[in-house]
């Protein structure tokens, strides 16, 4: 992956899964990893 992306590492996204929803109800969810580290990457 490129340098200058920011990307979860799987220590990271293993201690914030409990905190993502659980019940999944009208649209299929993609996947929080990337959507997670992308508003990070944002944010940064």
């Amino acid at each position: 992956m490129d340098d200058h992306l920011f990307w979860l590492t799987d220590e990271q996204f293993v201690r914030l899964a409990p905190h993502l929803p659980t019940d999944t109800r009208g649209k299929a969810r993609v996947d929080d990893r990337r959507v997670i580290s992308g508003i990070i990457h944002v944010l940064k």
